[in-house]
């Protein structure tokens, strides 16, 4: 049976190159999303058992993505990326990736690193590998981010240019509800003004400068 394979990234074009990539080595594309929030909602009713994903995305980026569907289920999932930065790949594994192929070697890389995640292994492209381990060797490395998903999907929302009406209706939630999550970011972060959260979403990868 054709691995089933869902596609998510904010453009048309390099998704539909992509499908045409996994068609030729026989997989299936059950799917297309263009945003993290898509492919949550997409990972549940299409059923991949792979998911191919973006990283830099609008309302939701592919790491958070990946950890929402990681709670869902053990669909393993592949971020292909133009990011080789060592902090952007460790908050992919922190979040629970299975694959971390770069957009520049997509082509050679992507049907090894879904063969290799199919069969329960970690893929990263040539390349990555001592970023990691030179990260998680640094004592000076940072932290884990203390926002929950919820807060980082805001985060990022505000950081868009979203009000909180915008942001408490494309999270189906009251304005209340946004308000106070806005609040607890702003206390966890020590940050209280929307430039500054707009600047650590930038460092954190949720949006590009």
């Amino acid at each position: 049976m054709p691995v089933r394979v869902l596609l998510v990234d904010d453009h048309a074009m390099l998704r539909e190159a992509l499908k045409i990539l996994l068609e030729k080595h026989d997989l299936t594309v059950v799917g297309e999303a263009e945003n993290g929030a898509q492919a949550v909602q997409m990972s549940r009713s299409c059923r991949p058992q792979v998911v191919v994903m973006d990283l830099s995305m609008p309302i939701m980026n592919g790491i958070d993505a990946a950890a929402e569907i990681r709670k869902d289920s053990s669909v393993p999932t592949i971020l292909l990326t133009m990011h080789a930065e060592e902090q952007h790949v460790l908050r992919a594994f922190r979040a629970g990736i299975a694959g971390y192929v770069l957009k520049s070697k997509a082509a050679s890389d992507l049907m090894q690193a879904i063969h290799e995640v199919m069969h329960g292994n970690v893929y990263l492209s040539p390349g990555i590998s001592a970023a990691v381990i030179r990260e998680m060797q640094n004592k000076n490395a940072p932290q884990e981010d203390p926002l929950t998903l919820r807060e980082r999907q805001v985060l990022q929302l505000i950081a868009e240019g979203k009000t909180t009406k915008e942001v408490a209706a494309l999270l189906g939630v009251s304005v209340r509800t946004g308000e106070s999550h806005r609040a607890r970011i702003m206390e966890k972060l020590e940050i209280h003004e929307t430039a500054g959260l707009v600047r650590y979403a930038i460092r954190q990868g949720l949006i590009e400068a």
